[in-house]
């Protein structure tokens, strides 16, 4: 059954954002060394239930219907973001941005459901480029 194992908040002034995290949980957030822009944020210890997530410049715009990425995204793992993808439709959702490759880390893709909610599904491939 897929998980959540990561979670996206998506801004407008990344730096900004990341400040007021740090300051209102007390998140440690860092810059990413990979090919895109992105902070890597870190929650809490690793022996602590919880997810970790990231922070990445506000993407989206025309592809659905006009509006931004504009929330908390969860992202799920799943085994075949194809399978998932030809899923979508039947069961109400929608596409909400194209699949696209996280360099070294997989293929990702957000999705809409019926209620216009945006999570992210996330397949593995460390070839991803």
């Amino acid at each position: 059954m897929p998980r959540i194992v990561h979670f996206e908040i998506h801004a407008s002034d990344p730096e900004r954002l990341a400040e007021f995290y740090r300051g209102l949980f007390g998140w440690k957030i860092s810059k990413w060394d990979g090919p895109m822009e992105y902070w890597l944020i870190e929650t809490g210890g690793k022996d602590e239930p919880g997810v970790n997530g990231g922070l990445m410049r506000r993407q989206g715009g025309a592809p659905t219907d006009g509006q931004a990425v504009n929330a908390f995204v969860c992202t799920a793992d799943v085994s075949s973001l194809d399978d998932v993808l030809s899923r979508l439709e039947g069961l109400g959702g929608r596409l909400a941005l194209p699949r696209m490759a996280v360099p070294g880390m997989g293929w990702l893709a957000y999705l809409k459901d019926p209620d216009g909610n945006i999570m992210g599904a996330m397949q593995p491939d460390p070839a991803a480029a």
